[in-house]
């Protein structure tokens, strides 16, 4: 069998794998996951999770550190997750007036939910995965906003001073990691974890725009082994430097393989989360009636509405247009680069071909396209022939000029002989008849001649250009055509004078 065959077998069970394979389901755990508005309850707490330090909840996510230097927050699930796969997505927003930041922040998947301590906010030698937001360059490498994600047995101490390996803070222990500028972006950055068959991938949305799927590879591992269950929290800190750390949404998704068949609710749990449902939206509607009672002149006015938080002013509005600018000159940059990508993989391979041809060796279509290549590159001349067709025409305009000019010349020799002529009685007005009746003729043939010149063949556009007369009496077009107005001037002249003098003979008469 020729390794073609084999190839094209290979190839059409790569496609039959292609298209029989399926995403993994998801599967969204509410009790692990927080998002705004009316993120807050009434005693300031999040259902299903915890949080301490430093942090401060509000309606439309959790400020884990203010920008106050020497500042630690967490935030922490009260349930731990138990899957061995699973997807999380974390919006952040990392906000300073500095034109550099620290300390960071770090995403937790642990077995223990963590304490105040030094990693970010949180405590050292966890058991399970990190993923950290490191803004603060504690090595002086230049390679600083960085995120990049640890794995800890528990036993394991971060280096956050690291100078080993890739020379990136921690990067001693790290998986993987990328450089993203994650500070003061016009939209939250958000990062996706997924772990899924003990492959573990981070993606990263640069926070340049707002769209769902525009996420950007940061790292992936593979063999990557983690607790069966752990806990989930977000947790930052802030040193000299500070920097406002906000979470604005936890997002948790269980993954389950296609032909698997998901946890079902029981009748009795579905009762039970109705119940809790009903409880909590009585209590909702229950503290709206109180605080209207309690507050009656700030009661709701569904026409009153604030100017700031549901119209735009004219600098968000430039502002929005100048990101929307940057986001389409950085899709452009992109595919430019995909472009240029392509161009750079073209090359190589004509490279390599022409690479591999013996030096001296010229393919046979490249042999047999040279003489054609050569046949189209030449240009013909004119033919002897036809030069000698020019210069003949070329003679026989020469000497119908000269018998126009004769023409002229006699023309005016006799208009001449007319305008010195007196009266001659009867017989001199049939002369001048006479010599008018061949003037117009004459003028006639003129017309003629002129006419036929005009519409001779002319030569063709590559055919040489004649050689200069050589004859030295040859009248011009400007000559020929100056003459001919002065002779018709005189003609007209003269048939106006001859009227008028006609004129005055008769009334003498």
């Amino acid at each position: 069998m020729s390794a073609t065959a084999v190839l094209a077998r290979v190839l059409c069970i790569l496609c039959m794998y292609g298209a029989l394979a399926e995403l993994p389901k998801a599967r969204f755990e509410y009790k692990l996951s927080f998002k705004g508005p009316h993120l807050v309850q009434r005693d300031n707490s999040i259902p299903f999770w915890e949080y301490s330090g430093d942090a401060l909840a509000g309606d439309e996510g959790i400020r884990i550190t203010p920008s106050l230097r020497s500042k630690k927050g967490s935030v922490w699930s009260k349930n731990p997750l138990v899957s061995q796969n699973w997807l999380l997505e974390v919006a952040v927003r990392v906000t300073g007036r500095g034109r550099i930041g620290a300390d960071g922040m770090a995403i937790w998947f642990t077995s223990q939910k963590g304490t105040e301590g030094s990693v970010f906010g949180s405590s050292d030698q966890w058991n399970g995965l990190g993923v950290f937001l490191d803004s603060f360059d504690n090595d002086n490498q230049h390679n600083n906003p960085y995120i990049m994600a640890v794995v800890n047995d528990g036993t394991m101490s971060f280096d956050h001073n690291s100078l080993e390996s890739f020379g990136s803070d921690g990067s001693s222990q790290q998986l993987g990691g990328c450089l993203r500028d994650f500070r003061n972006k016009p939209f939250p950055v958000r990062v996706r974890i997924e772990y899924y068959k003990q492959a573990l991938t981070v993606m990263v949305n640069n926070g340049l725009s707002n769209k769902p799927d525009d996420f950007e590879l940061c790292m992936r591992a593979v063999n990557v082994i983690l607790p069966p269950s752990g806990y989930l929290g977000v947790s930052a800190a802030t040193g000299g430097l500070a920097d406002d750390h906000d979470v604005l949404y936890f997002i948790t998704h269980t993954l389950h393989e296609p032909g698997a068949e998901t946890a079902k609710v029981s009748e009795e749990e579905r009762r039970k989360f109705e119940a809790e449902f009903n409880q909590y939206y009585k209590d909702l509607e229950r503290a709206k009636e109180d605080y209207q009672k309690e507050n009656p002149d700030k009661a709701f006015d569904p026409y009153d509405l604030p100017q700031d938080k549901y119209f735009e002013s004219e600098s968000q509005r430039e502002l929005k247009q100048i990101f929307d600018g940057q986001m389409s000159i950085h899709d452009t940059v992109r595919e430019l680069s995909r472009k240029l990508d392509e161009l750079l993989g073209r090359q190589e391979l004509v490279l390599a071909k022409v690479s591999s041809i013996p030096v001296g060796q010229i393919p046979a279509a490249q042999q047999g396209s040279v003489p054609q290549q050569q046949q189209q590159l030449y240009v013909d001349t004119i033919k002897r022939h036809e030069v000698d067709r020019v210069l003949n025409s070329q003679t026989e305009v020469l000497q119908n000029l000269r018998d126009l000019r004769a023409i002229v010349n006699d023309v005016q020799a006799r208009t001449s002989a007319l305008q010195t002529s007196g009266g001659g009685g009867q017989g001199a007005n049939v002369n001048q008849q006479m010599a008018l009746h061949e003037i117009k003729d004459r003028l006639n043939a003129v017309s003629n001649d002129v006419s036929l010149l005009t519409k001779r063949p002319q030569p063709p556009a590559n055919a040489a250009e004649c050689p200069p007369p050589t004859a030295g009496s040859c009248v011009t077009q400007v000559v020929f055509f100056v003459s001919m107005a002065i002779q018709m001037t005189l003609l007209i002249g003269y048939m106006v004078y001859r009227q008028n003098k006609e004129a005055t003979a008769k009334k003498f008469y």
